[in-house]
């Protein structure tokens, strides 16, 4: 559908002057009017640019140094006006049609935060025409062209035919103004949130009275949970570290699906736990494959005998640079869906590549991760918790058996710690020589996570005496240790907390198991 109005009289206000020549040229190429205001209108006339200045339009002066410039009915309600109703009444006041406005704003979020400004100089910079023009367009979307960026401005204008533009796009222009109008308010608000003395023993909350996000699309994905479920990947605006899912880039295979993402990130954040060549391999939200060895290769190899069932189809993450060999061991191995790692050989991935389909991702260095806070979508709602970062301190384990840990089994101990807080509660983990044996993901009851784990460690015919058992939480019956010493678990690593510990540790004590506390639960729901 095209529009009926052909474009004549431009209005530009401009605080980033950048692209303002390449853009007047443009449309006076189009024979189109310019207005602007003071500073925009002086620096198109050095430029030898013709233009009319708002003020002469107006037969009305800019005053109150500069606060009053375009608020003018001739300039509001040229832009507001519509086309099929109000000729009479534009006719009588002599007003003219205003087709396109080109605004940008002071930018109040990139002020010099190096100069200490008071709060009545920052109110001065706080521009009161711009968003009301940019409204009043937005509003008259129909009828009038809204431009906010450069990257519109030539999207429109690269295509424009005739002076004509489709009603579809000037709805894209509106969105987008609203969103800049948007954005703007936001960062004057949290100026003054911040400058606000009342705020000030609100400031150490983490969680605020109010919360705002903001993100930014990043792609569609091929498919949500299900196939019948579109999904996109949204990522945090101004605010990407490297090192994670989210900034990575893809640079093979197919497009990646929402449950792709999800296990990637759980796969990345685990084996980002690790100093030394480790494998994650993570199969519908919980690793079932893990290693931390001298080579990566050999992690691969050990993290992927741990479960090669679960392992088929899985998602690999690494944490330092994929060499030749180790990929040559996953083609000949095994079917992936995705592979992560910092880095990759160019001729590994020559030799992945010759799978077409696996999607490799490269998320460049890792970094601490500094995000304070997790939230969790429920119906008409939002959970945020404190993120789960809890560094390992052995200072603060308890050791409360008999027989003390072994300096292997503390090792083995705090190799299984790191992992069981990614997989799912209730959970089980059975390691030995810093790789998992089998893990018990997800159950409604401990004693069950335990019995699946050792079930799980029977059918892929390990052996499990003098291996290490992690317990996201606390036991509550002394069950599961019960059912961990049958198979021959030498030392346990648990929360504690139970109002039957003594009963569980007396029990460990009976079959000479050294238990440690952490005195941290690791659930995730």
């Amino acid at each position: 559908m095209l529009s009926k109005n052909m474009l004549r009289n431009a209005l530009i206000s401009l605080s980033d002057k950048d692209n303002l020549l390449e853009m007047s040229k443009i449309l006076l190429k189009k024979k189109i009017n310019l207005l602007a205001t003071g500073g925009t209108a002086k620096y198109l006339k050095n430029h030898n640019i013709p233009v009319t200045e708002i003020s002469e339009y107006t037969n009305f002066p800019e005053i109150l140094n500069g606060r009053v410039k375009t608020m003018h009915p001739k300039i509001i309600a040229g832009i507001l006006s519509r086309r099929d109703k109000d000729q009479k009444t534009m006719q009588l006041y002599n007003i003219l049609p205003i087709d396109i406005v080109i605004v940008n704003f002071y930018p109040f979020d990139k002020i010099d935060t190096q100069k200490t400004y008071t709060i009545e100089e920052m109110i001065e910079k706080i521009d009161i025409g711009g968003p009301t023009l940019v409204r009043s367009a937005a509003k008259n979307y129909k009828d009038v062209i809204v431009i906010v960026n450069f990257f519109d401005f030539k999207l429109i204008f690269d295509s424009i035919k005739n002076n004509y533009i489709t009603t579809e796009k000037r709805l894209y222009l509106a969105k987008q103004a609203f969103l800049y109008t948007s954005n703007y308010e936001k960062s004057i608000e949290q100026y003054f949130t911040n400058e606000n003395k009342f705020n000030e023993n609100h400031k150490k909350n983490l969680f605020p009275n109010h919360i705002q996000f903001q993100f930014v699309k990043k792609q569609n994905l091929r498919y949500g949970e299900n196939q019948h479920q579109k999904s996109a990947l949204y990522i945090e605006e101004n605010n990407l570290n490297s090192g994670t899912i989210s900034s990575s880039y893809q640079i093979h295979g197919k497009k990646l699906s929402y449950n792709n993402i999800s296990d990637a990130d759980i796969a990345l954040e685990c084996v980002k736990q690790f100093s030394k060549p480790a494998c994650v391999i993570v199969k519908h939200g919980n690793p079932c494959g893990v290693s931390e060895k001298t080579s990566l290769l050999k992690a691969y190899v050990s993290a992927y005998k741990a479960d090669p069932v679960s392992a088929f189809g899985g998602i690999i993450a690494f944490n330092s640079i994929i060499d030749v060999e180790t990929a040559k061991e996953i083609i000949q191995r095994q079917f992936v869906e995705v592979i992560i790692a910092p880095e990759i050989n160019y001729l590994s991935l020559d030799i992945l590549k010759k799978k077409k389909n696996i999607r490799i991702l490269i998320t460049g260095k890792f970094q601490k991760n500094h995000e304070k806070i997790d939230f969790k979508k429920i119906t008409n709602g939002l959970l945020l918790q404190e993120n789960d970062n809890s560094i390992i301190d052995i200072k603060k384990f308890n050791f409360v058996t008999e027989r003390l840990p072994t300096e292997k089994e503390l090792k083995d101990a705090i190799f299984c710690w790191k992992i069981v807080k990614y997989v799912k509660s209730n959970a089980i983990l059975y390691g030995f020589n810093k790789t998992t044996i089998s893990i018990g993901p997800g159950q409604t009851s401990r004693v069950d996570a335990t019995q699946l784990a050792n079930l799980k460690a029977k059918n892929r015919g390990f052996d499990t005496n003098g291996a290490i058992m992690a317990s996201d939480a606390f036991f509550p019956f002394k069950d599961g240790v019960e059912k961990a010493a049958c198979i021959g678990i030498s030392c346990i690593i648990q929360p504690g907390g139970s109002i039957r510990d003594k009963e569980v540790i007396e029990c460990a004590n009976k079959y000479s198991i050294a238990m440690i506390f952490t005195q941290k639960r690791h659930f995730k729901h």
